[in-house]
């Protein structure tokens, strides 16, 4: 199921009708068909096509079938004129004819066409979808059944993909490089290697996916870091980025504008990051390497081929053997992606169950080492309490000690202060008896001078403030010694 969103530039200009549309209604064998209804126009847009995801788009699903009709790329060596004698007699069964171009692409247009009903379109889908252009050019038809058509003005919103829906490429080559359960395209002709003279035809450069394919003497870089290694560019914008093995700037930018494909280009791969698998068409052998070619069916007139071996008796059996080579190989490859992710599952469930067991253990050391620690911090802070207390109890003893040591200095003081005043005293009283030592021995040497003897026969006489004087240093001395 396809959806259909156009960023408009201008409004849609109504193209007169030719001389084509009138030829070719005139040999279409539908006696109805009338040109007057035919509406032909031209708009200058941005085409957006998406896919709904769960389910692939074929001719066989009932509900992805409709009377529009979009086909991707018509080049631009075909004129209007031209393209409308290429649909031939199926014209007669057009209602609305619309030429949508793109300023940024100029060698190709997109067409959007309404039909009168769904047998008209059917037809037309069997007719044209993989049929070249021209025989002798590599340019191929692809035409998708469209069930709604919005136009916007603003890019943004053009470019935002409804709910459940993905945005595809529009160039042709890129939407043949995806499988057909993504893109929708049956078979292709060519795998697009390496300066392939189809992609050259096609891309002009104009498709940044295919000028990065062809051009490898340009060696691109990451848009982000700058790096050479696994880098993937998006089949929608062409943004370069590196891959998961770098700095996931393409995972980050999938993860940004939601665009689903990128093209590995070292490997020529395309991932898909919605379904995390590869989505790349496969058009080689298994046996021998070479390429497959698919023919779907004999572009010449009848007649004029000779050397592609188709004819109409082998078209069912050929039919037939592909459909059934094709359905072995839809089995082995969802047997194959069964078992892939059996086989992820089984080894992110071994790798949860390591990182379990890593974090377990790990919380395991952690919890002992933070134990082991915290009781050795214990035993050091008892440690510590215990010598506190002994020093708190030195720290008493001591202080007692002092108080007894002060008052011991105290006393001693005082007694040291009392021996000094007596000593003191002493000194007095002997330096007192001296003196009167000296008088007596002075008094003593003058009465022997004066001849008198010990006192006999001399007079006395009293000397009242002497003895008055000497008395009382005497009692003073008395009350020193008393003292």
């Amino acid at each position: 199921m396809f959806t259909l969103q156009i960023h408009t530039v201008d409004f849609p200009q109504p193209l007169p009708t030719t001389v084509a549309t009138t030829s070719s209604a005139i040999h279409s064998p539908n006696p109805n068909n009338n040109l007057s209804s035919l509406s032909l126009s031209e708009l200058r847009g941005i085409a957006h096509l998406f896919r709904h995801l769960p389910s692939s788009t074929t001719i066989s699903n009932p509900i992805a079938r409709t009377t529009t009709v979009f086909i991707v790329a018509v080049p631009n060596y075909l004129s209007p004129d031209d393209f409308l004698l290429f649909c031939g007699t199926h014209i007669a069964d057009f209602s609305h004819v619309l030429f949508l171009k793109n300023d940024g692409i100029e060698h190709s247009y997109s067409v959007l066409i309404n039909l009168v009903n769904q047998l008209a379109a059917d037809g037309f889908y069997c007719s044209f979808n993989g049929k070249r252009f021209r025989p002798t050019e590599a340019e191929v038809c692809h035409v998708y059944f469209i069930q709604s058509v919005e136009y916007a003005e603003s890019a943004h919103i053009a470019s935002t993909p409804p709910v459940g829906y993905t945005e595809l490429p529009t160039c042709p080559v890129c939407l043949e490089r995806l499988d057909q359960d993504t893109s929708g395209i049956q078979s292709t002709l060519c795998d697009h290697s390496f300066q392939c003279s189809c992609v050259s035809k096609w891309t002009y450069l104009a498709c940044q996916v295919c000028r990065l394919c062809q051009q490898q003497d340009e060696r691109p870089t990451c848009s982000e870091c700058g790096t050479l290694k696994n880098l993937c560019v998006c089949l929608i914008c062409g943004f370069v980025g590196c891959g998961r093995y770098e700095k996931r700037h393409a995972i980050k930018h999938w993860s940004d504008v939601a665009h689903h494909y990128s093209l590995e280009l070292e490997t020529q791969q395309i991932w898909d990051y919605v379904g995390d698998k590869y989505v790349h068409r496969l058009n080689q052998s298994k046996g021998d390497g070479k390429l497959v070619t698919v023919n779907s069916r004999c572009t010449a007139a009848d007649g004029e081929c000779t050397t592609c071996g188709y004819d109409e008796d082998s078209s069912f059996s050929g039919a037939l053997f592909t459909s059934k080579v094709d359905s072995i190989v839809d089995e082995y490859n969802n047997l194959l992606a069964s078992q892939l992710e059996a086989q992820r599952q089984h080894y992110e469930s071994l790798l949860a169950e390591a990182k379990s067991g890593k974090e377990s253990s790990i919380s395991r050391v952690v919890e002992k080492a933070v134990f082991s620690k915290m009781n050795d911090m214990q035993a050091k802070i008892e440690m510590y309490t215990e010598e506190t207390k002994s020093v708190e109890e030195r720290n008493q003893v001591l202080l007692k000690n002092q108080q007894l040591l002060q008052t011991k200095c105290k006393e001693t003081e005082e007694r040291e202060k009392l021996s000094l005043k007596s000593k003191d005293e002493k000194i007095l009283d002997l330096k007192e008896q001296i003196r009167d030592l000296k008088v007596y021995v002075e008094a003593q040497r003058k009465l022997s001078n004066m001849g008198i003897s010990d006192g006999k026969g001399g007079s006395v006489l009293s000397v009242e403030s002497n003895q008055s004087s000497s008395n009382s240093r005497r009692r003073s001395k008395l009350g020193r010694r008393r003292n």
